[in-house]
């Protein structure tokens, strides 16, 4: 994906409440099928990213990181997927998985170390980069759109940078 500073929206969040916040935020822009790719160090927040993903879709159970289990299925509006690649060697391991079944079908899948699997996803997707950022919870995160649907649905996200 070529960058251009108009397709890149970046947010800046002072702790971890307004990570998630911003996290609902986009879960409104969220329709079945869509993918988003979460990259980060460990403990920049993407586990919370996802955490507040799941309250904005109205998931009720407690979100956990899926490192052991590798997927953990949530329901809420529509069903949350929450993968974690961390593990994985690279997008072939996905074949393995099966994780086919669960693109363009009923629910959002959300991958924490997407990075590592982006070649994987051929269809649109949104790739959420999240990084540490001045004080201790302060994070950068940036949105990056794979594909112009994402990039017309982000022109309706308010608060991000210009």
């Amino acid at each position: 994906m070529e960058e251009t500073p108009h397709e890149v929206r970046t947010f800046r969040t002072g702790n971890e409440e307004e990570t998630r916040d911003l996290a609902a935020r986009l879960s409104r822009l969220l329709v079945p099928g869509d993918v988003l790719l979460l990259a980060g160090e460990l403990g920049t927040g993407k586990t919370c990213f996802v955490k507040g993903l799941a309250e904005g879709l109205g998931v009720q159970e407690k979100v956990l990181s899926p490192t052991f289990t590798l997927l953990r299925e949530y329901r809420g509006r529509v069903p949350l997927y929450h993968l974690d690649a961390y593990r994985l060697k690279g997008p072939e391991d996905l074949f393995d998985l099966g994780l086919e079944e669960y693109l363009g079908g009923e629910g959002i899948l959300a991958v924490e170390w997407g990075d590592r699997v982006r070649g994987f996803f051929k269809e649109e997707y949104l790739e959420v980069e999240i990084s540490f950022a001045g004080e201790t919870d302060e994070r950068r995160i940036r949105l990056l759109p794979g594909g112009s649907s994402w990039e017309r649905r982000l022109r309706r996200l308010d608060g991000g940078d210009p």
